[in-house]
């Protein structure tokens, strides 16, 4: 027997319990390249740069895992390879609604459906402007958005029906945080377009894909779409932007409180949590050959509104 006051430790090897098959943890998620640089008013459309906030790449890997750039202007060949590597998407934030940029997000979000209705648990969370497209995709009607005025704007969530965060989300937050996210400004907005839940349930195709889970009002109290959830599908999409709160600093609205933090982080490991389930095993080479750290961030210095850094492709 021990002497009296010695702790013991436990011996080699006890803590090695047989994995779970069935969870992976070493989740790769792929995060679509969006046109331009980054900067604000640059934008570019065509075939030449494209970038990724680098604040995106850092909320995956605050949830557990790590991310190879799907160049969003490369061949349809070499993003299916790549989405082959990854076990769930995000699509960021924005303002390109068209062109070649549109074309890749459906493609993706078709791919997205396709795994999942094979039986292959596959999710994607879309931000902002990635959950506008989705909402054009899904209605099939590029003129579904509305204007609104959240741009620069901290804002709360409200839950119109509780009973709705059952298995989603939500059902991991504290209580307590539910309510101060109800009645604090926890959460920032940066947006001129959106979605009225008028709109949203009026729409036989957006109100048979989607649940509402949460609404915001913008700066002229005018009520959007702020969080949903697909039905059938690991889809969860915000108008709002949980990555900003831990890793970006240009605007002195974005809420920066332990609560606010931990909302982000409570997004990021439901998110990966998803991803967990993907049965996607890929070879170890060619993920590493694949991912973001094959790419240097870049600061942003005082060219852009939005990202301390970002990825830029060309």
């Amino acid at each position: 027997s021990a002497a009296p006051g010695v702790i013991r430790l436990p011996r080699a090897g006890a803590c090695a319990a047989p994995a779970d098959p069935a969870v992976y943890d070493r989740p790769v998620i792929g995060i679509v390249t969006h046109p331009g640089d980054g900067a604000a008013g640059r934008i570019d459309n065509g075939t030449s740069t494209s970038y990724i906030g680098a604040s995106y790449v850092k909320f995956v890997e605050a949830g557990g895992a790590r991310v190879i750039p799907l160049i969003y202007n490369e061949p349809d060949e070499r993003l299916l390879e790549k989405l082959s590597l990854v076990n769930g998407v995000l699509f960021t934030g924005g303002s390109v609604k068209r062109g070649p940029y549109f074309e890749t997000i459906k493609k993706v979000f078709q791919y997205v459906l396709d795994k999942n209705d094979a039986g292959v648990p596959f999710p994607l969370f879309a931000q902002c402007l990635g959950f506008e497209l989705v909402s054009m995709i899904v209605s099939k009607d590029n003129n579904i958005l509305e204007s609104f005025h959240a741009s620069d704007q901290a804002s709360t969530l409200q839950f119109p029906n509780y009973s709705s965060l059952q298995g989603s989300v939500f059902e991991r937050f504290h209580p307590d945080l539910i309510k101060k996210l109800s009645t604090s400004c926890l959460v920032m907005q940066n947006h001129k377009y959106g979605i009225s839940p008028k709109r949203l349930r009026e729409n036989d195709a957006l109100s048979s894909f989607f649940k509402i889970l949460t609404i915001s009002p913008d700066e002229n109290g005018e009520v959007y779409v702020s969080t949903v959830e697909a039905q059938k599908y690991p889809i969860t999409c915000t108008q709002w932007h949980p990555e900003k709160a831990i890793f970006e600093w240009r605007k002195p609205m974005i809420p920066h409180s332990e609560d606010a933090v931990q909302v982000t982080q409570n997004f990021a490991n439901y998110f990966i949590s998803q991803a967990r389930k993907s049965p996607n095993r890929p070879p170890a080479d060619k993920v590493l050959d694949n991912l973001i750290y094959n790419y240097i961030p870049t600061f942003s210095g005082k060219t852009s509104k939005s990202f301390e850094l970002v990825y830029l492709f060309s």
